[in-house]
Parts: C-alpha cells; sequence; structure tokens
C-alpha cells in the first residue's frame, strides 16, 4: 500500500564539533562529536512505480556518477527487502548540496529515504530498525535519521540527544573541491582526543560560541593539508561582520560560520558569494527539531 505523493527534505548535516577519541581492531575511527543539520539541503520526490527508479538533477548531480549507485537506491533497496511492501516507488533527487564535502549530502539523502518510502509504503517500520538499516549504509546516516541536535558517538552508532541550543544562523562554503574522508583520517597524525560533551541550556548564541571554541574539529588540520583552500575560506567567514567563530564540518572542505541573527548570516554568504563566484556558499537556520 502506498501513500500520495511525497516531498522530503535532506538537510545538511554539520559537526560543531568532531573528536577523534580511538581506533578500533577493524581499522574503524571512533568519534565524538556534536551534530546540528542546517535548513539547506537536497530535496526528494517519491511517486507511485511499478518498480524502483532514482532519478537526479540539480547543481551537483553530476558528481554523483551511476543512479544505481546511490544511496538512495542502495536505502530503498534495503527497505524494501526487509520489509516487502508490494509496491515499488520512483524517487526524484534534486542534487543541492555539494558532494564529498563533509556535510553529509549523501547519508542525509539515505536517511531521507528510509524516513520517506517507510511513510510512503506505510510500513510503521520501527525506529531502532531503521537505524539499523542506515549503519549498514553509511556511518553517519544513524545521526542523519535522528534529525535533530545529537551528539554522536562511537563509529555513528551511539545518538544521544544534545543540550538545548539557542537559536542561530550558520553561513555554510565549501570552495569546490572534493575530499576524500579515508584520505584525511589517513593524514591525521597526533594523539586522540578526549570526548566534548556539556550538559544544560546555553543562554545564548555568544555562550554557545565560546563553548564550542573550547572544543574543535581533530580532521581540520589534515584537510587543510590536503586542500589548502580551507583556510581561504575560513578566513573569509571569519572576516565577516558578526561571525561569532567558523570552523571546518566534518572531514571538509565545507566550512562554516555562526551567526545570531538571519540578516547578518545572509549578508555574510552574499558577500561571500560576490568575492569567491565560485564558491558555494548558503546562510541557513539550524533546524532545532525533527
Amino acid at each position: 500500500m502506498t501513500t500520495a505523493d511525497l516531498r522530503i527534505d535532506a538537510w545538511a548535516k554539520v559537526n560543531l564539533t568532531l573528536h577523534v577519541t580511538g581506533r578500533r581492531a577493524d581499522g574503524y575511527h571512533e568519534l565524538d562529536s556534536l551534530v546540528v543539520f542546517a535548513g539547506v539541503g537536497d530535496v526528494l520526490e517519491i511517486k507511485p512505480a511499478d518498480d524502483l527508479s532514482l532519478t537526479v538533477e540539480g547543481p551537483f548531480a553530476a558528481a554523483l556518477g551511476d543512479p544505481s549507485e546511490n544511496l538512495v537506491m542502495r536505502a530503498a533497496t534495503a527497505l524494501r527487502a526487509r520489509y516487502s511492501p508490494g509496491a515499488g516507488a520512483h524517487v526524484h533527487l534534486t542534487k543541492f548540496l555539494p558532494v564529498a564535502a563533509g556535510i553529509g549530502g549523501g547519508s542525509c539523502d539515505a536517511a531521507a529515504a528510509l524516513r520517506g518510502l517507510n511513510e510512503f509504503w506505510r510500513l510503521s517500520a520501527d525506529p531502532a530498525e531503521l537505524i539499523a538499516l542506515g549503519a549498514a549504509l553509511g556511518a553517519d546516516v544513524p545521526v542523519c535519521l535522528a534529525g535533530r541536535p545529537s551528539f554522536m558517538g562511537g563509529v555513528g552508532e551511539r545518538i544521544d540527544a544534545a543540550p538545548v541550543l539557542p537559536r542561530f544562523w550558520l553561513v555554510l562554503v565549501n570552495p569546490g573541491i572534493p575530499l576524500s574522508t579515508p584520505a584525511v583520517f589517513k593524514s591525521r597524525q597526533g594523539p586522540f582526543s578526549q570526548s566534548f560533551r556539556w550538559r544544560g541550556a546555553l543562554k545564548d548564541v555568544p555562550a554557545l560560541a565560546a563553548r564550542l571554541n573550547e572544543g574543535r574539529n581533530d580532521l581540520e588540520a589534515p584537510a587543510a593539508l590536503l586542500v589548502p583552500e580551507i583556510g581561504e575560506v575560513l578566513a573569509a567567514l571569519r572576516a565577516t561582520p558578526a561571525c561569532l567563530m567558523a570552523r571546518m564540518s566534518g572531514s571538509g572542505a565545507t566550512c562554516f560560520g555562526i551567526y545570531g541573527e538571519k540578516d547578518t548570516a545572509c549578508s555574510a554568504a552574499a558577500g561571500i558569494r560576490a568575492a569567491y563566484p565560485a564558491w558555494w556558499a548558503e546562510a541557513a537556520p539550524v533546524v532545532l527539531a525533527s
């Protein structure tokens, strides 16, 4: 059984902090990260069909390659195999987020596909089962399924609700250079970090920025060795009026600036686009509830 045509947003994932806390015997790194979602992202549209199919368009569609290998298609196939809905679906993905950019574009798309097809096929799938399916697709998919500010631990499988955050805006900037996550981890050197978490609400956005400055992104320095333009992006963000802090997200190369107001964020994004027309720059509010 299916429902009517469905549209679902796949918001960009932003790592406000990212500490590499260890490495497991299987080679995967243990992480501790505060993750939020920005109100800018890809869009999935789901329509009835006899079989499963995927089409892709948008400014970053060409970077995705074969649609049959896309995480959206893999998520849809896994969900159908698990629940046998007795129907197909056509998914149309509009790709607005840069690829291999440290903002979880593929993972957010996969999570949106799992959530959307669960509703479209009226499966009422158990959330824990969706998380298990998501984890098999990628380490960031479980937190993208949560879709709310969260502390992420382990290799992505441990999700804890973050403290209440004040409302704030982000400016996301990518220099147009894809960055391989394995390459960034390979170039990381030095000791592992302690986890970085806190309890209790923060009174305002400056207090949030001050708290975040007590942490870091352990992948920022190794990523900047591979893509020196990351340093230019961070300098451009920090030079904008009212930017409270700037940092790289995930394994890069997208960086973010934190702003207290919509007007200052939008002005900053517009100024960066004008000064660096080859860069992708967007202002967006943080999504505080899923």
